[in-house]
C-alpha cells in the first residue's frame, strides 16, 4: 500500500510566522532551498521525513500534528454544504475541496459562515419567521453555534485550561474517593467560600453561587461526580478568569452572547479536566483498555463525563486514541458532539437511523456495541448506552439521553470491547451514514428523505419501501 503524502503548508507557514522568520531564514535553519520552503507552504511537495525530523530537532515540532489532517473534517463539512441544490449546477470535485480545505482554511470557514446565514435567512423567510425582524444584520449564525464550531476546530482539547486543571490536581491530591471533600477544603482555605449541600429550592436547582455571601450552594440529591464537577466549575469562573478571559480574546467571538456562552462552556472544560487529570486518566485508559465502567469507578465520574473526556485527548505528543462522542435526547436530536475522528456529525438535519446509539433507550444502563460502516468506505467499533438524569425526589424533573462514543477501526484492539468480536468480517458491519440528506446510499430501507445533491424517479405503478428511486 502507498505511503500517504503529507501535506502541511498551513502550519509550516504559521510556524515560520510565529518564529518571526523569512523564508530564507526558516529555509537556513532546515538546510533546504528558499524555493523548496515556498513549495512545501503552498502544499506543491510534500513533507518528507527528514524534514520532520529537522523541525521537531530545529523547533520542538511534535511531528503527530503534522501528520493528523485537521482538513478531513473541514472537507465534509463542505461536501455536505455543496450537496444543496444551489450548486446543482456545477459543484466542485472532491480535489478542488480538498485543495481549499488544505491550502486556505480561513477561506473555506468564510464560506461556511456564509453558507449557513444564507441556509438561515431562507429558512425564517419561509416561515415568515418574525425573528428576521428582530435581528440585527450578520447574526444569522446563532451564538450556540459559534461556540459548536470553535471547540470543534479547537480538537475539543483547550490546552492551557487541561494543564491549569492537571497541575491543582496534582497539589491537592485530589485522587481518591475523598476527592470533593478535598477540594471544598481547598475553596475554603483559598478562596473562603462556604461550600453548602441542600435540598432543591427550586425544581431544576443544580448549583448556585451567592456572591455577596461567598457561599455556593450543590443540590444534595446529586451524585458526587456531579457535585464534584459543579463546584470545580464554579472553581473555574473564580480562579481561572484572566486565562479564560484570553482564550475568549483569542476566539475573536462576533457577540457578547457566543463569549457568555463559550465562558461556560470552558469553566465546564476545566471541571472535567480537574476530575479526569490528563496523564492520569489516560494511563488508566491504557491500562484497563479502555473500560468505560471501571474507569468511571476509578475517578469517581459518570459514564458520560469519561466518554466526554477521552474524546478530549488530543495533547500534542501525548495522544490518545481518537474517538467520537455524542449525547442524543429521545427526539433523537443531538445535543453534545465532538469527533476526533474522520465520522463527522451532520452540521444540518438529523443522525441516521440506523446507528445504534438510537436503540441505546431500549435497553438502559447497558452498553450496545455495534461495527459500522460509513459511506466513505471507514469502519468504526461504536458504542452506545442511555441513562437518566434525576434531580431529586418523586416530582422533579427527569432528563433521559443516550451517549455515542466509537472509534476507527483500527484502534478497535486497543478496546476491551473488540475482544470477541470478529473485525474482519464484512458482513458485521452495518452499513450507517452521516444524515439522510447527504448519504451516497442508493439501497437503504431507513431512508427518511432522498440525498439532497441526487434526482430521484417515481413510478406510480411500482411500489417499495423507499418511495422513489435514486438516479
Amino acid at each position: 500500500m502507498a505511503q500517504r503524502k503529507i501535506f502541511a503548508g498551513v502550519k509550516l507557514r504559521a510556524l515560520r510566522e510565529q518564529q518571526k522568520l523569512t523564508q530564507a531564514e526558516f529555509a537556513t535553519r532546515l538546510d533546504i532551498s528558499t524555493s523548496y520552503i515556498n513549495q512545501l507552504e503552498n502544499n506543491q511537495r510534500p513533507v518528507t521525513a527528514a524534514i520532520m525530523l529537522s523541525l521537531a530537532e530545529n523547533f520542538n515540532v511534535d511531528v503527530t500534528s503534522l501528520l493528523a489532517d485537521k482538513s478531513d473534517r473541514l472537507i465534509i463539512d463542505l461536501k455536505e454544504i455543496f450537496a444543496d441544490p444551489l450548486f446543482a449546477d456545477n459543484p466542485p470535485g472532491l480535489q478542488e475541496l480538498k485543495s481549499l480545505a488544505t491550502n486556505t482554511p480561513q477561506t473555506a470557514h468564510a464560506f461556511m459562515r456564509l453558507y449557513e446565514a444564507y441556509r438561515k435567512s431562507n429558512e425564517r423567510m419561509a416561515g415568515v419567521d418574525d425573528v428576521l425582524m428582530r435581528e440585527q444584520a450578520g447574526n444569522l449564525q446563532t451564538s450556540y453555534e459559534e461556540v459548536r464550531d470553535f471547540f470543534h476546530y479547537a480538537d475539543n482539547y483547550i490546552d492551557p485550561l487541561d494543564r491549569a486543571a492537571e497541575d491543582l490536581a496534582g497539589e491537592q491530591a485530589l485522587d481518591g474517593h475523598d476527592k470533593l471533600e478535598r477540594l471544598v477544603k481547598y475553596c475554603e482555605r483559598v478562596h473562603d467560600l462556604t461550600v453548602e449541600f441542600v435540598m432543591p429550592n427550586k425544581r431544576d436547582m443544580i448549583r448556585q453561587f451567592d456572591r455577596t455571601r461567598r457561599v455556593i450552594r450543590l443540590n444534595t440529591t446529586l451524585d458526587k461526580s456531579t457535585q464534584f464537577f459543579q463546584l470545580a466549575n464554579q472553581l473555574a469562573l473564580l480562579e481561572q478568569t484572566s486565562l479564560i478571559n484570553q482564550i475568549l480574546t483569542d476566539a475573536n467571538f462576533k457577540r457578547d452572547e457566543a463569549r457568555a456562552i463559550c465562558r461556560i462552556g470552558l469553566a465546564n472544560y476545566y471541571a472535567g479536566a480537574l476530575l479526569m487529570p490528563y496523564n492520569q486518566f489516560l494511563k488508566e485508559a491504557q491500562a484497563v483498555r479502555y473500560d468505560i465502567e471501571i474507569m468511571a469507578q476509578r475517578f469517581g465520574a459518570s459514564l458520560e463525563q469519561v466518554a466526554h473526556r477521552l474524546s478530549t485527548l488530543q495533547r500534542p505528543q501525548l495522544r490518545g486514541i481518537p474517538f467520537f462522542f455524542a449525547r442524543v435526547d429521545q427526539a433523537g436530536t443531538i445535543t453534545k458532539r465532538h469527533s476526533a475522528t474522520a465520522l463527522q456529525f451532520a452540521r444540518f438535519g438529523g443522525a441516521c437511523p440506523l446507528w445504534n446509539v438510537h436503540r441505546a433507550f431500549e435497553s438502559p444502563q447497558r452498553i450496545i456495541r455495534q461495527r459500522a460502516e460509513t459511506p466513505d468506505g471507514k469502519r468504526y467499533l461504536c458504542l452506545a448506552w442511555a441513562s437518566e438524569k434525576r434531580a431529586g425526589g418523586f416530582r422533579q424533573p427527569t432528563r433521559r439521553y443516550a451517549y455515542a462514543l466509537g472509534c476507527e477501526i483500527d484502534h478497535a484492539s486497543e478496546l476491551i470491547y473488540s475482544d470477541d468480536l470478529d473485525i474482519g468480517e464484512d458482513a458485521a458491519f452495518d452499513p450507517i451514514g452521516v444524515s439522510c440528506r447527504t448519504c451516497e446510499r442508493r439501497n437503504c430501507t431507513q431512508r427518511s428523505v432522498p440525498p439532497i445533491a441526487a434526482e430521484i424517479s417515481i413510478t406510480p405503478d411500482e411500489r417499495s419501501v423507499v418511495p422513489y428511486k435514486i438516479n
